[in-house]
């Protein structure tokens, strides 16, 4: 028997208004594509998340640039995403045009960090006046100058005896590493270094390293998509967590500043900012950005960036002359006719071209920040003949610049000779970029270069780091681990004492 399926005026008029509604809506998204970047088609909902391999998503989107140019967008969920490639490209937006390109994409684990407050994931009125006072800040307690040197220089030497204390045989990347990088903020930051053993200290800096990872994870992209999903994915609450439990001890450290604070005498960031604040409430000024949540975050943004990026560069270092030892030969050449015994100097550098270049190849190759942190346009803006509108995330794509093959002879090798000349003098390169660029190129950069080059030098004058007995050099592994930033993978290698 026949079925006769009925349908009544209204719900054919519903059906009607449903089908017109989607046609509307088709024609309205051609019609407003019109003048965007290009990029891959893709589904409702989803996006283009099925076309990205999410565990390495800068190599996904510079391989897609090398089909849709140098600006394209693609779409994350429901999010669109203009990814911008290549040296030029990069540094056009950046730098050119820094103001429209210029502010940080706060995305939903961010916020749920800092709220809008500090440095890092701010815009407006109180990014621009915590970044001006931390600049300022931290430049007068010696960030990048002569007092940060002797800091450092101190610190390398409590490295180098946690070192000494493996006494040649195999260790995992040590944590040692992490500690001391960590050390050299925490006196700009506290006033004073922490012991190693420390078990506070310890929770503090494991807890950065873990969030670093866990923030780059598959799950929390997802949960920056639809955070509604946080509360039933494990890393995000996990990262919540920490969170919890960092700011609990970084309160304890400024509760213990205040205590002990003293007008006539500046120990630190912290002080520093109090008694500003306490300046500006006696002579009338407006104090509404020096509260103290922009304080606690601050600390805790400078904190993390400084350990996290220093320590695995230095990792990365180590293991680049594990895995060429002939490169690391070169080195301690160098250093021995050069420097001898004595400690190396910042003043030495210009005197070590070869050691220079080996240090800016390890940040060039090792890419540390693949995707730096998402920006934000400001304004509608013309780019490049494309047009992208206000409030639309964009990602530099900093691999793209280092690897840039119209920019490096070898972009996938590990070669110093990026960074020399015929005659062996070094020599700068505009697409040498690891700090990002523009209006929020790294706060802490002048500090980093510095660090990097004294730790690394420091350790290359009293070991030899190799591959563990029995393993050969090509077996080490230079695949990264993939969180927000790209680490080397804990394995077994050695420090041989030169001496």
């Amino acid at each position: 028997m026949l079925e006769v399926i009925y349908q009544s005026p209204t719900s054919v008029s519903l059906l009607g208004l449903l089908f017109a509604l989607l046609l509307l809506r088709l024609l309205y998204s051609s019609l407003s594509s019109r003048g965007e970047p290009p990029g891959p088609r893709g589904l409702p909902l989803i996006g283009n998340l099925f076309q990205v391999d999410l565990k390495r998503l800068d190599q996904s989107l510079f391989n897609l640039s090398k089909k849709y140019g140098p600006v394209f967008q693609v779409y994350f969920g429901p999010q669109k995403v203009v990814v911008l490639t290549g040296y030029r490209t990069v540094k056009q937006a950046l730098v050119n045009h820094a103001e429209e390109f210029g502010n940080r994409d706060i995305t939903p684990i961010f916020y749920d960090f800092h709220q809008g407050h500090a440095i890092l994931f701010s815009n407006g009125d109180s990014w621009k006046e915590m970044r001006r006072f931390a600049l300022t800040t931290l430049k007068q307690f010696g960030m990048g100058r002569k007092m940060s040197e002797e800091r450092i220089t101190e610190e390398c030497q409590y490295l180098i005896k946690e070192f000494t204390q493996f006494k040649g045989k195999p260790f995992k990347n040590s944590q040692a590493i992490n500690y001391a990088a960590s050390n050299v903020i925490a006196a700009l930051l506290f006033g004073k270094r922490f012991d190693y053993q420390d078990p506070v200290f310890q929770d503090m800096v494991n807890r950065d390293n873990e969030t670093v990872n866990l923030i780059g994870s598959t799950s929390i992209m997802i949960y920056n998509l639809f955070p509604q999903l946080g509360p039933f994915l494990k890393n995000w609450r996990d990262l919540i967590r920490k969170r919890d439990l960092g700011m609990r001890d970084l309160r304890s450290i400024i509760s213990d500043r205040k205590e002990t604070l003293d007008p006539e005498m500046c120990r630190c960031f912290i002080d520093a900012f109090l008694m500003h604040k306490k300046h500006l409430e006696d002579s009338g000024g407006c104090i509404s950005l020096y509260h103290d949540d922009n304080l606690l975050c601050c600390v805790d943004d400078i904190f993390a960036a400084g350990t996290d990026t220093t320590a695995v560069t230095l990792k990365w270092s180590l293991l680049y002359m594990a895995r060429f030892p002939h490169i690391q030969d070169r080195v301690q050449e160098e250093l021995s006719r050069v420097v001898g015994s004595r400690q190396v100097q910042i003043e030495d550098r210009k005197n070590l071209p070869y050691t220079d270049a080996v240090v800016h190849e390890t940040q060039r190759l090792a890419n540390i920040a693949p995707l730096a942190l998402p920006h934000t346009t400001s304004k509608d803006v013309t780019f490049q003949g494309y047009s992208i509108k206000k409030g639309t995330t964009v990602f530099p794509l900093l691999t793209s610049v280092l690897y840039d093959e119209s920019e490096w002879e070898s972009p996938r090798s590990f070669n110093p000779s990026h960074f020399l000349d015929k005659n062996g003098k070094f020599i700068r390169r505009d697409a040498f970029m690891p700090f990002s660029a523009g209006r929020r190129v790294c706060l802490g950069e002048s500090l980093a270069r510095m660090e990097i080059f004294l730790f690394f030098t420091s350790l290359l004058q009293q070991f030899s780091f190799t591959a563990p007995p029995g393993v050969l050099e090509d077996d080490l592994d230079l695949e990264p681990v993939v969180g927000l930033t790209l680490a080397p993978k804990p394995q077994m290698m050695c420090a041989v004492s030169c001496h």
